[in-house]
């Protein structure tokens, strides 16, 4: 047990090391990192759109703060409602031309600086082991 905590202790802490120096950078200036998150998962789903909580499955946002936010990106021209042809009753979420827009451009960068923070510790082996056994372990715990 004490190897477990410690191996989340770990992961935990290096992502956290990760994640604050991520979010200084210039491309985060015109978009929150959340609110990137939110584009990024928009980006993936399909052409149609999403439901709000079949998108709040890939955030660490609660349900209410998720629609606030958004919310405020409807209002920012960035994501769109729209009914759902499957279900009247339903919204789907989608990106607008120029979410799509700005989650690219801002994508490019944060996977470049991602690249740049991530091989200061590790090499190409290194990182595919790292993703196999990050993508192992989630993988496990869904199976649940």
């Amino acid at each position: 047990m004490r190897e477990t905590a410690e191996a989340w202790e770990a992961l935990f802490r290096c992502q956290v090391t990760i994640m604050r120096q991520l979010i200084t950078l210039p491309e985060f200036k015109q978009l929150g990192m959340r609110e990137y998150d939110v584009l990024f998962n928009l980006r993936r789903a399909p052409d149609c759109g999403v439901r709000l909580g079949d998108l709040n499955e890939h955030l660490l946002l609660s349900q209410p703060s998720l629609s606030r936010m958004i919310d405020r990106l409807v209002a920012r021209g960035l994501v769109e409602r729209g009914p759902d042809p499957a279900d009247a009753r339903a919204i789907l979420i989608t990106l607008t031309p120029e979410g799509a827009r700005m989650q690219q451009e801002i994508g490019r960068a944060h996977v470049r600086h991602i690249n740049e923070v991530m091989a200061q510790g590790l090499d190409r082996e290194e990182l595919e082991q790292l993703r196999g056994l990050t993508q192992r372990l989630a993988d496990a715990i869904t199976d649940e």
